[in-house]
């Protein structure tokens, strides 16, 4: 059957290709894309370091490594914001794209995962109704077995409910183009099946794209030459006192922000009014997706990670901002540490300085050096 909806750990698909939900870096992070690149190894890492990132909208191919598959499809999804920045429009661009590397590399079979749909915010609905249309579409013209795999089991009851939908947009778009004959057999090549794959070696279904796949423990404490309380100590700013700032940066209004993060009011007033609030890490990033902390500043990051990397060696001295867990209950603060990169670790996700910090990656919001004026 061309297309097919499946419930599985994607880095165990065996496939000819499986498609990567990558950043713009190609550097590896958190979710899907983490996941992979654990699965691969560090070769896969090293492949990505020479193609120079790609932008939103746009796909790169690697080779698979350790996967069972021959290839990895880095594919960059669009971030959501209200649907009017052209995010529909991004998201197909990656499957389209995705699909005819695919093609040109002989490839027959391929797994993706639902693009954009994790910690990038886009609807699951919204998200599987594009890729089925987009691969539909695709299909009709080329020969070729696709997979879209889902780990989240909301997001797989959802996929029931647009078969449906699916099946009445192929015959009321080919119809039309094609004549009834033509699209009668063109439709029923089309055929869409669930098929909930029971393996021992799946990942959980809270393993999905909505949240970052679980790192190795070793990741679990970002620091570990100094304690939880001395970096505490070092917070200079606040989260009620960052988030407070963020919001007049942009002219937003309180109810603006509280009601775009879909964050209570009462929970709101409770944070701006308590200056050492620490907030959920969930209700750190709804405020971050409110205040629009998306593709332009993570590109300045990522530019600064990858600018840090090929200079590592002179050992740069560096302030970074970082989100530190609370050891004792849900939530935690973000703090500023300055020191000397040792090196950067992307396969383990860490920042390590000379001192021995080590800083995961995902965490770190800003980094300031010196070295960065008249570079970035």
């Amino acid at each position: 059957m061309p297309l097919q909806i499946v419930r599985n750990d994607i880095t165990k698909m065996k496939v000819d290709a499986i498609v990567n939900a990558a950043n713009s870096s190609l550097l590896g992070g958190g979710g899907v894309d983490g996941c992979i690149h654990r699965a691969a190894g560090p070769e896969l890492l090293a492949e990505c370091e020479t193609l120079g990132g790609c932008k939103t909208g746009g796909a790169k191919l690697t080779k698979g490594y350790k996967l069972p598959c021959k290839y990895v499809i880095h594919a960059v999804g669009p971030r959501w914001q209200d649907g009017q920045h052209g995010e529909r429009e991004l998201l197909v661009s990656c499957y389209r794209t995705s699909l005819t590397l695919a093609d040109e590399a002989g490839c027959k079979t391929v797994a993706f995962p639902l693009i954009s749909s994790g910690i990038y915010g886009y609807p699951k609905a919204d998200a599987l109704r594009v890729a089925m249309e987009t691969i539909s579409d695709f299909l009709l013209e080329h020969e070729m077995t696709v997979y879209v795999v889902i780990f989240d089991k909301a997001a797989y009851q959802i996929s029931g409910k647009l078969f449906a939908d699916i099946e009445a947009f192929i015959d009321d778009h080919y119809v039309e183009q094609y004549g009834d004959d033509d699209a009668e057999y063109r439709r029923r090549r089309i055929a869409f099946q669930m098929d909930e794959l029971e393996t021992e070696s799946s990942l959980a279904p809270e393993v999905c794209a909505a949240a970052p796949c679980e790192a190795p423990s070793m990741l679990a404490a970002p620091m570990a030459a100094k304690s939880l309380d001395e970096a505490m100590a070092q917070i200079d700013e606040s989260f009620s006192e960052m988030l407070l700032r963020k919001i007049d940066e942009r002219g937003l209004t309180d109810a603006q922000c509280y009601k775009k993060a879909n964050i209570d009011r009462k929970l709101f007033s409770k944070i701006r009014s308590d200056r050492l609030y620490k907030p959920s890490k969930p209700t750190a990033i709804a405020f971050a997706i409110a205040l629009e902390i998306g593709d332009e500043e993570r590109d300045v990051l990522d530019r600064k990670q990858q600018y840090l990397q090929k200079i590592v060696a002179d050992r740069p001295e560096i302030t970074i901002t970082y989100f530190v867990p609370d050891e004792k209950k849900a939530g935690g603060s973000y703090t500023s540490l300055t020191g000397n990169l040792k090196r950067i670790d992307y396969y383990e996700r860490l920042f390590v300085l000379t001192d021995g910090t080590k800083i995961q990656l995902d965490e770190i919001v800003d980094i300031e050096s010196d070295c960065f004026r008249g570079v970035l």
